[in-house]
């Protein structure tokens, strides 16, 4: 029952909220999003677990898949979005699938989030695969399209995880890992946008920056799987050569072009010291990570 969830019920810190003033308003909610890091670092352990499955997925070949409606499955297409510039992953690699399609990411579809089959249809769609991670995202931990695609992706053999923001979630039976961030009760009452989705947020960073280090996306604290799209990421892409290897602009911009842009390729030339297909060999022999090129 919805009364029993942490995310409906009502903050009595807050039950005077028409009557503050803008100030108060900011106040109370900058007071609420502290218990939200805390939240957070109650679940490392199984955010780690989760973690582990999806570099497992990836090296077999496999995809991540968020599932989610509303908020949550908005959330879990911006985390997917965001991968390919970020670590020049292929924009299959990540995906995020939302009730009622794209659609809905931004224009309410009423009443999809409430079927499963609809998650099994977006899940076929896509060819999920027993190579695949689906990871279910619900602040509440009970909607059934997610519910549907983690059965879904059992009956596939896909891995499976799960995000809530409520103890003793219903999402959480169909996964094997669940992960479950209590921030506890809204401001506004009911509003999961606020706390809950910062937590959310907050736990698909983790999930997908710590997933893409641990395939050798990044060298030292440095993007070097990033796609240079545009001027000012040609430029961030020369100064994170500068910043791996120490060499000066110049340098970095002659390698850059030697490496047919290839930031990752470029780094390795200059730290190996090797033409560019020699740096890819040895980046081949290094599973993608830059940090073993140096001793392969």
């Amino acid at each position: 029952m919805l009364e029993n969830l942490s995310t409906e019920k009502r903050n009595h810190k807050t039950s005077n909220l028409d009557e503050m003033t803008t100030k108060q308003i900011l106040t109370a909610m900058n007071e609420e999003d502290h218990s939200v890091p805390t939240a957070v670092r109650n679940e490392i352990e199984n955010i780690e677990s989760l973690v582990l499955k999806v570099i497992e997925s990836f090296k077999k070949g496999g995809r991540l898949i968020y599932i989610g409606a509303g908020t949550s499955g908005r959330l879990g297409i911006l985390d997917a979005v965001e991968c390919p510039p970020t670590f020049g992953t292929d924009t299959e690699m990540v995906q995020g699938l939302i009730a009622g399609g794209l659609k809905a990411f931004t224009v309410a579809v009423e009443g999809a989030e409430d079927r499963e089959d609809f998650a099994v249809n977006d899940l076929k769609e896509i060819s999920l695969d027993d190579k695949d991670i689906v990871i279910g995202i619900a602040a509440s931990g009970r909607t059934p399209y997610v519910i549907g695609g983690l059965k879904y992706a059992k009956e596939v053999g896909a891995s499976t995880g799960s995000v809530a923001c409520n103890k003793n979630s219903e999402i959480s039976k169909f996964a094997e890992v669940s992960i479950e961030v209590v921030p506890g009760p809204e401001i506004l009452t009911g509003s999961t946008r606020l706390k809950a989705g910062t937590s959310q947020k907050l736990v698909l960073n983790m999930i997908s920056t710590a997933s893409m280090i641990g395939i050798g996306k990044v060298y030292k604290n440095l993007m070097v799987d990033m796609q240079s799209t545009n001027i000012k990421l040609i430029e961030r892409s020369k100064r994170i050569i500068m910043e791996a290897t120490d060499v000066d602009y110049e340098t970095a911009s002659k390698y850059y072009e030697q490496a047919n842009k290839n930031v990752k390729a470029a780094i390795v030339m200059i730290l190996v010291q090797c033409n560019y297909d020699d740096a890819l060999d040895k980046l081949n022999e290094a599973d993608g990570f830059v940090r073993k090129t140096l001793t392969v």
